[in-house]
């Protein structure tokens, strides 16, 4: 249980509880993939408090909104390019920041799912100089992302005036910080061809009643990756004075080109389905790499039925795609190898 929150089940699964030898694993999201490796992962935490001050007299607030992006899952769609609502919405407040004080933000949703949204609360006491930066930098991030992100909306409305906000200069401290914390894919994998290595996730900016929280999602299929990584994040951080934590630490799962099952699998692929299937590694966490620290021996693969839009209100199957992978199913038990 809890795999989409943080492994909380499989970390309590401890060594000497399963008895058996070969695990299938029924987590892909492609019906012609077998899974043979996937990465690890940790969350990253940075916390702050600030002092909120007065709104300045004559100021007038607006609510900026960025939506309508594709979001998706912040492992397999990371390497797809799609807009992070996160650094979009920073983007904007970093265009106008001579103008702003922020009173709020409050961007993103799942630590493991790339932030579609985003909201802010900003004042201002030259609504012109404003508006005309805000202009053009949506223009400019509409520009870019046109062809992928066409549902893509960046705005602003006039809100009632909050009773405080950031300072001005912890305003641009932390619109610094965040321009400079890295996101999306971090390092390529020099040894298997177009696999993610490693990669963070901005998932969750949230400034309110002075705490700043942003939470972040890293990956790696390489341990001393992922931590490289995690460090680079927190000395960012650490630079505009943010307490870093690291939680939800797992393990990536290392492929056995030597695995039984795998050949087995393989082999009925092709007898049930006339094609060879895909047989790689992904970018995204699953349990085996936890369960392969206190099962080392055990043979391990993955595979499933096709999904489309994960971690997204967007997330469906294939029906059609299920009942290929129940059948695949079935004769992959009949065909079990026997371990002597």
């Amino acid at each position: 249980m809890d795999e989409e929150t943080g492994m909380t089940g499989v970390m309590g699964l401890q060594a000497g509880y399963l008895t058996g030898e070969i695990l299938l694993n029924l987590d892909t999201e492609d019906d012609d993939e077998i899974g043979v490796g996937c990465a690890g992962g940790i969350d990253v935490t940075a916390t702050k408090k600030y002092t909120p001050e007065n709104t300045p007299v004559n100021s007038t607030a607006y609510k900026i909104t960025v939506k309508g992006l594709q979001g998706g899952h912040s492992g397999m769609d990371i390497i797809k390019g799609f807009g992070n609502a996160n650094k979009m919405m920073n983007r904007v407040l970093y265009a106008t920041t001579n103008t702003i004080q922020i009173a709020e933000i409050d961007g993103g949703s799942l630590r493991n799912a790339i932030p579609r949204e985003s909201n802010a609360v900003v004042v201002t006491t030259n609504s012109s100089e404003f508006k005309t930066a805000f202009d053009k930098i949506a223009s400019e991030i509409k520009g870019e992302y046109k062809s992928i992100e066409k549902d893509l909306e960046i705005a602003f409305s006039k809100v009632e005036t909050p009773k405080s906000v950031l300072s001005a200069d912890t305003t641009k401290t932390l619109i610094n910080t965040i321009y400079a914390t890295h996101n999306g894919v971090f390092r390529m994998s020099p040894d298997i061809e177009d696999l993610v290595e490693t990669s963070n996730n901005i998932a969750r900016i949230i400034v309110k009643e002075g705490n700043i929280k942003i939470g972040c999602l890293t990956r790696s299929s390489v341990e001393s990756g992922k931590w490289d990584m995690a460090f680079t994040l927190k000395s960012t951080f650490n630079l505009d004075g943010f307490d870093v934590e690291f939680g939800g630490d797992y393990p990536g799962w290392k492929p056995n080109p030597d695995s039984e099952i795998l050949k087995v699998m393989s082999k009925l692929y092709e007898n049930l389905f006339d094609e060879k299937p895909n047989i790689l590694a992904c970018h995204a966490g699953l349990e085996c790499g936890i369960l392969g620290t206190h099962y080392p021996k055990m043979d391990m693969i993955s595979f499933g039925p096709t999904i489309k839009g994960a971690h997204s209100p967007d997330e469906r199957a294939s029906i059609k795609s299920t009942q290929k992978y129940w059948k695949y199913l079935l004769e992959i038990l009949k065909n079990i190898p026997e371990r002597v």
